[in-house]
């Protein structure tokens, strides 16, 4: 069974959806909330790539966070990450981050090598768990692409995922449907809760909601997260190139 809340994956999830969930030319823009206050604005990009791994060609995955001008006065953020991922398989072959964050800093870079089980990153060499080791952008392009039609609230699935000098499991828990008002209109959604791993910025407790269109496309239209010092909100604000219609829900 693919979707189990205790499960432990013998075998590699893989792509399920028969037809492309997304291509280049798709941009999705999100204002990042602190309370009231708007806080940042993200983009995330589906770029073409003339880069290829192993013979393979790729996609290029490209997100970057910046605070607003207001927000940048307390704290200032510019975030960016590419990962270049296989276009038929969609797992990641290289992966880039660049964080400014205040006054920490951090510029990782990291080599999947699937078949073998390796990786190469900018803090040494590592074993992988599992045929599929991702980003955590990888990571969400790839969910996009199963099939999730069978799903049943509480059951969940895991992803393997590699980040700065570990890896680790990614853990989705399906939660159900909900019609969420968006500034797109309202859409209908599925909602589901990724683990989170304590740390700079999470709670031990904290938990993550996220719901992403019932529809061919998948996105992510909303997210709400306990932080240390407070909540934040992810809202959906602007698309570009979506391969399909969003399915708006009728008055």
């Amino acid at each position: 069974m693919l979707f189990s809340a205790n499960a432990t994956f013998s075998q590699a999830l893989l792509p399920s959806l028969k037809k492309r969930v997304f291509a280049p030319g798709e941009e999705l823009t999100y204002k990042l909330k602190y309370g009231f206050i708007s806080a940042a604005e993200g983009v995330l990009k589906v770029l073409p790539s003339d880069l290829s791994f192993e013979g393979k060609p790729t996609y290029h995955l490209n997100a970057v966070g910046t605070t607003s001008k207001a927000f940048s006065i307390f704290y200032n953020i510019r975030d960016q990450y590419d990962s270049y991922i296989d276009q038929e398989t969609y797992l990641p072959y290289f992966f880039s981050e660049n964080i400014k964050e205040g006054r920490y800093r951090r510029n990782d870079k990291i080599r999947f090598y699937q078949q073998k089980k390796k990786i190469e990153a900018t803090r040494g060499n590592f074993d992988a768990k599992e045929l599929q080791t991702f980003d955590l952008l990888s990571a969400y392009y790839f969910s996009r692409t199963l099939d999730l039609s069978h799903i049943k609230e509480g059951e969940s699935f895991k992803l393997s995922y590699f980040l700065k000098d570990s890896l680790a499991y990614l853990y989705i828990t399906y939660l159900g449907k909900e019609n969420i008002k968006t500034a797109l209109g309202t859409l209908r959604c599925l909602k589901f809760s990724p683990s989170l791993e304590p740390g700079r910025v999470f709670k031990k407790d904290s938990k993550l909601h996220l719901w992403v269109t019932d529809d061919d496309n998948r996105i992510p239209v909303k997210a709400q997260v306990e932080i240390l010092i407070g909540a934040v909100t992810l809202e959906l604000t602007g698309v570009k190139g979506l391969k399909y219609p969003l399915e708006k829900v009728k008055k």
